[in-house]
This record gives C-alpha cells, structure tokens and sequence, in this order.
C-alpha cells in the first residue's frame, strides 16, 4: 500500500480504538507519524509500517 499522508489528514482505521473511534487525525508526519484519535484524543505515536498496516485501504491516498 502506497501511504501518502500530511498533518491535517483524516484517516480511519481497520479496527476500532477501545473508546469506539475509528477516525484519526494526523498530527505530525516524518520518521514517525503521530496521529490523535478524532473521539476520545488520545494520542499514538506509529512508525510508517505500523501506519500503514493499520489503515483502512484507500485511506490517505491521493484523491
């Protein structure tokens, strides 16, 4: 999966948050992405790979 994403993009994940929330925010982008869940504001902190596998394919991508 290519995995194009800036700070400000909305993404949404294959599996739930605990709180429920599937859409998140990305916060800061480089060797890792920071990402805060759009529910609850919780932040994560994901290096590309993990990023990557935990998208909803076609989320992020160009448009």
């Amino acid at each position: 999966m290519d995995l194009t994403v800036r700070a400000g993009d909305v993404v949404e994940t294959k599996k739930p948050h605990p709180c429920g929330g599937r859409r998140w925010e990305v916060v800061r982008t480089g060797a890792e992405y920071k990402i805060r869940c759009l529910t609850c504001g919780r932040t994560v902190v994901l290096d590309h790979d993990g990023l990557a596998k935990r998208l909803r394919r076609g989320s992020g991508e160009e448009r």
